[in-house]
């Protein structure tokens, strides 16, 4: 009689650990092994100005077979905000705080927009402590991703800031988006005010074309349709061991989308 092999069961939490900003607000996801899983762990980092809200879909389907961080950044989500806007580096090296706390010697990293910046910071920073990455949406070329005015809008007295961040959020809305999945993100945005966009704006200066380089690390460029597309070609060339994964069935909302489809590729690119 064949052996019937189980499932692991997801455990989705929530915790806050400390960085060099303050709190750290974490959504985690482990299998059912109780967190000695034999794979590597997996970190997940949010495009500006939104939160790890942006990876609640994947979490069950990436952590059936390892633990997976899922990070606000300081100022985004349920994070502490920095004092004043950090240089991109500063925001990586937050999240080699909680590396740090948690003593992990080595990680891998799924990020998108600004995200994607700071994982490769971080990788550059910790070259034996960051063992392969998977971005998508890095802001490339230098200035590209710079918005016309602050994002998110400061707050006015009659309320016009919502309408018009609204349809701001609903001209960027990712394919296979939902209505619950854009209002969810369009509160993310909002929350925080400022501090949530300052991510955003130290991606839209970071000098890209000669920081990746520097990337020694393999990394996985996924390029679904739309805004993404072009930004992984260019980092495809850039990044010495880059590995361009096409995705022309997905638009930008790719992670809400079609998450058990974007789980099996990271899987498959990362092993063990």
């Amino acid at each position: 009689m064949a052996k019937v092999t189980e499932r692991s069961v997801v455990n989705l939490r929530r915790a806050y650990f400390e960085c060099r900003y303050g709190q750290l607000h974490v959504r985690t996801a482990f299998p059912s092994t109780g967190g000695f899983d034999e794979c590597t762990t997996l970190i997940c980092l949010h495009d500006s100005p939104r939160s790890s809200r942006t990876f609640a879909a994947l979490l069950p389907h990436i952590g059936s077979d390892r633990s997976v961080y899922a990070c606000d950044t300081p100022g985004c989500g349920e994070s502490d905000a920095p004092p004043a806007p950090p240089a991109l580096g500063e925001y990586a090296a937050a999240i080699g705080d909680f590396l740090d706390a948690l003593r992990l010697r080595e990680v891998d990293v799924l990020a998108v927009g600004s995200g994607a910046a700071i994982a490769a910071e971080l990788a550059i920073a910790r070259p034996k402590g960051v063992r392969r990455l998977v971005l998508a949406g890095l802001p490339l070329p230098a200035g590209a991703a710079a918005a016309a005015e602050p994002w998110p809008l400061p707050a006015a007295q009659d309320g016009g800031h919502l309408a018009r961040e609204w349809r701001r959020s609903l001209a960027a809305r990712g394919e296979g988006e939902t209505p619950q999945a854009l209002a969810e993100g369009f509160y993310d945005e909002l929350r925080n005010g400022a501090p949530a966009g300052w991510p955003g704006r130290a991606a839209a200066t970071w000098p890209g074309a000669t920081r990746l380089p520097l990337v020694m690390q393999k990394a996985l460029l996924l390029r679904p349709r739309g805004p993404y597309a072009e930004p992984a070609r260019e980092a495809a060339r850039l990044i010495r061991a880059a590995v361009l994964e096409e995705l022309p069935e997905a638009g930008p909302g790719f992670l809400t989308a079609a998450p058990a489809a974007v789980a099996e590729r990271v899987r498959r690119f990362l092993g063990r």
